[in-house]
């Protein structure tokens, strides 16, 4: 399993490689942001931003034996488009924080690196190995906010098994709890743009407990209404629901409970009616199933903002920014 990961962040590195993707990291002080970046500079994946005060950045890493040489570090106290920044935040937040507020806001590392995507000085993000989720997330909805027609943020997990052969996109397992059918049809579109990241072709269920009505019920309703907004939504994209999982994973099921649909069978994206079963469902296979599974992945925002765990070694640090600059080429 881990030549199978290896291979496919080999494959994704050799999208960015050499493209000076800037990518901005706001915990320049944790040695496993210091770290992966210096890797990630090394073997020219990106541009690296690190924000905090050069000196004492320096001096940190290299009490660590890690080396900084080239990478720009930013400092948030002594920039020199401090003032138009804050006045762009200011513009931004229309009325819900004055200049002074502003002033104090951007010296939080998470809101500085969060401008600087919006103000094209980054094209992504990577957060959270110091900070919270919410932290991570809160200036990315309130500056980046989500892509046109879309109502909110979700996150997908890759599955991976098999030497890499089976590669799966499910969503969202890890922050909506219980999505309306507008919502659910645009994980549904959102993920779609995930799989194709990872090389995945989409081909998108929604699932149920219910196949083409086979049950009645407000939640099956619910899935069957997700399935025709994400078809308006997105027509040029193989969209079918409300399948029950085998109808859509397994070939001949598919086709006695869903004659004639493009994805029943052959479904590679799948989209969960709510977080409970979406949770559980990735967590089954991976225990289950012995599939890899690479996550959460934040869809939905206008550019790319990518939240660690606290609890992310270096290699997580590494992976996720990878991540984060190929999904900065992804529209």
């Amino acid at each position: 399993m881990v030549e199978v990961v290896i291979k496919m962040f080999k494959s994704l590195s050799d999208k960015i490689k050499g493209k000076k993707i800037p990518v901005v990291f706001p915990e320049a002080m944790d040695p496993r942001i210091q770290a992966a970046v210096a890797r990630l500079k090394a073997e020219d994946l990106m541009v690296p931003i690190l924000l905090g005060n050069p000196e004492e950045v320096l001096s940190s890493a290299k009490e660590k034996g890690i080396n900084l040489e080239g990478i720009e570090i930013m400092d948030p106290n002594n920039f020199a488009g401090y003032d138009e920044m804050v006045d762009t935040f200011v513009e931004l937040r229309k009325g819900k924080a004055t200049k002074e507020q502003a002033m104090t806001i951007l010296k939080d590392e998470n809101y500085f690196g969060t401008m600087l995507v919006y103000m094209n000085k980054a094209a992504g993000l990577v957060s959270g190995a110091v900070h919270s989720t919410g932290d991570t997330v809160r200036p990315a909805l309130q500056i980046i906010k989500t892509k046109p027609g879309i109502s909110l943020t979700s996150g997908a997990f890759v599955m991976i098994r098999n030497e890499g052969k089976e590669r799966y996109v499910f969503a969202d397992c890890a922050i909506n709890i219980a999505p309306n059918a507008q919502q659910l049809a645009e994980i549904a579109v959102e993920s779609a743009k995930t799989a194709k990241v990872f090389d995945i072709e989409p081909n998108v269920a929604l699932l149920s407990f219910s196949t083409k009505g086979s049950a009645s019920s407000p939640e099956q309703e619910k899935v069957a209404e997700a399935t025709k907004i994400a078809q308006e939504m997105a027509p040029e994209l193989n969209i079918d629901g409300e399948l029950q999982f085998d109808a859509a994973f397994v070939e001949s099921v598919g086709k006695q409970k869903a004659p004639g649909s493009p994805v029943a069978g052959k479904a590679t994206v799948f989209v969960f009616p709510e977080i409970q079963s979406g949770n559980i469902g990735y967590k089954i296979a991976q225990r289950f199933g012995n599939f890899e599974a690479i996550g959460p992945i934040l869809q939905g925002l206008n550019k790319p903002i990518s939240d660690l765990s606290r609890g992310c070694s270096e290699e997580d640090v590494y992976k996720l920014a990878i991540i984060t600059a190929n999904q900065s080429l992804i529209d």
